[in-house]
């Protein structure tokens, strides 16, 4: 099986270098974030006709996760146990009732329990959307936690855009960021927890490219000023199926290009 994890950055404007990623690489599933849209907004036709089917979830214009599958799509779950919510705190003070964003859908493809993610990205060090960003990775992690301890057996994969860069090498610049967002010590401990908790993460050596996204701005992607935030954590027997790994820097060339690039992950049958 291939199966791959890619922020998209708006499906509505991309689907057709979806359809390309898809066949360029002979994928069996691609996990999707940033779908920006609703799922009757999805431009599923297209993948259906390419013969994959398509679970999406999302609640407007913003954040938006996926799954697109030929292997099949079964028991899909729009968030997981203990996600936590957020809500931006209102002018005239009173409470806010926290939101559970569309940032995780899973669901059972060719027999491998699938987690499509889009960890919130914290927006600054300090800012309550960094606690949240905090929040949701301690809650994700006790929860893939608990799933390991209940099956030891377990076939998970766990893909997205985590917005944390665990290493120095993960960014062009160390000193540009200055220990703020992706590369903070508390945001470094809860994506390495996973690690702790029994996890795997498989992309690491993976070829085609040093980072998976770069901004915009600034000709970063001329320039190879990146980052690598988007990745996999499997169990342990998933991961011994993990045959290699790929990010695939050329989707980032070209009008139109996602500022991600997929991830593909090679799993043994």
């Amino acid at each position: 099986m291939r199966i791959a994890t890619w922020n998209i950055n708006s499906i509505r404007a991309r689907a057709d270098r979806a359809l390309e990623v898809l066949n360029r690489w002979d994928l069996d599933v691609l996990l999707l974030q940033e779908t920006k849209c609703k799922p009757e907004q999805f431009p599923r036709a297209a993948f259906e006709a390419a013969g994959y089917e398509v679970a999406a979830h999302g609640l407007n214009q913003w954040n938006g996760v996926a799954i697109v599958s030929r292997v099949g799509i079964a028991d899909v779950r729009a968030s997981f146990d203990g996600q936590p919510g957020f809500a931006k705190a209102p002018a005239d003070g009173s409470i806010a009732t926290p939101v559970i964003e569309a940032r995780a859908i899973g669901a059972t493809c060719g027999g491998i329990d699938l987690w499509s993610l889009y960890i919130p990205n914290g927006r600054a060090v300090g800012d309550p959307h960094y606690a949240y960003k905090l929040e949701f990775l301690s809650a994700l992690n006790r929860t893939a936690a608990g799933w390991l301890a209940a099956n030891p057996d377990l076939q998970l994969l766990m893909g997205g855009d985590w917005n944390v860069a665990p290493r120095d090498t993960d960014v062009w610049d160390k000193d540009f960021f200055d220990d703020g967002l992706y590369v903070s010590e508390p945001e470094r401990a809860a994506f390495l927890a996973f690690g702790e908790s029994g996890l795997q993460e498989v992309t690491r050596q993976a070829d085609g490219a040093t980072y998976t996204f770069w901004d915009y701005q600034q000709l970063r992607f001329p320039k190879n000023e990146g980052m690598r935030i988007d990745f996999a954590w499997t169990s342990p027997a998933l991961a011994q199926r993990v045959t290699a790994a790929h990010i695939d820097r050329n989707e980032r060339k070209g009008k139109g290009a996602s500022d991600h690039v997929p991830v593909v992950v090679e799993i043994d049958d």
